[in-house]
């Protein structure tokens, strides 16, 4: 495989060739797409709830993707969703399509775009290279998935409801779990790419 001598992004070393070639980048966001809709899918058992691995494919598609076509990515998944296609986690048992992602977790289908155009972004000035910069990287991207997905349960169900215990404590545990994996997984694909 031949690698760009100066890669800026994990995605320039999967498809080698033009930076912005639309072909590349719409085979990409479809790859990414269809890992984001498997990741849904996998569901790890944890404690104190299930760990999917959507939010985990999503900060790595920004950071290996960059900002545009990381946020494009998910767009695109979010399009497919919106479109019927059975997505997202828990569908289509928990219904699918606008149905669904009007529901509880629409305002964390709304983060999931913005933490990866931050990831990406943060991945092209190179946090994406060492342990401690990709953690913060994905601890930002977290924070930025989580206050959509908030601010959405709280306007759906209201305020006086316990929306923290709802939409955030349960899964802290997971994702530093996920965070720890990114932050070693991929500094490691850089130190195994440069020294091939």
């Amino acid at each position: 495989m031949s690698v760009t001598s100066n890669p800026t992004l994990l995605a320039d070393i999967l498809m080698p060739g033009r930076e912005n070639s639309l072909v590349k980048n719409i085979i990409l966001a479809v790859v990414g797409s269809m890992i984001l809709w498997a990741c849904a899918k996998i569901q790890v058992p944890f404690y104190p709830v299930p760990v999917t691995m959507t939010t985990f494919a999503v900060l790595v598609i920004g950071m290996a993707y960059g900002w545009k076509l990381g946020a494009a990515t998910i767009l695109l998944y979010l399009a497919e969703g919106a479109a019927g296609l059975p997505v997202f986690a828990g569908t289509p048992e928990k219904g699918i399509g606008l149905a669904y992602m009007l529901g509880g977790t629409g305002g964390y289908l709304i983060g999931y775009v913005l933490a990866a155009a931050l990831c990406g972004w943060l991945a092209e000035k190179g946090w994406d290279r060492n342990t401690v910069t990709t953690a913060l990287a994905m601890l930002f991207g977290n924070i930025v998935l989580y206050i959509p997905g908030l601010l959405w349960l709280g306007i759906l169900f209201g305020w006086d409801k316990p929306i923290l215990e709802w939409g955030l404590i349960p899964f802290i545990p997971g994702d530093l779990l996920k965070l720890a994996l990114a932050a070693v997984t991929l500094p490691l694909i850089w130190k195994t790419l440069k020294k091939n």
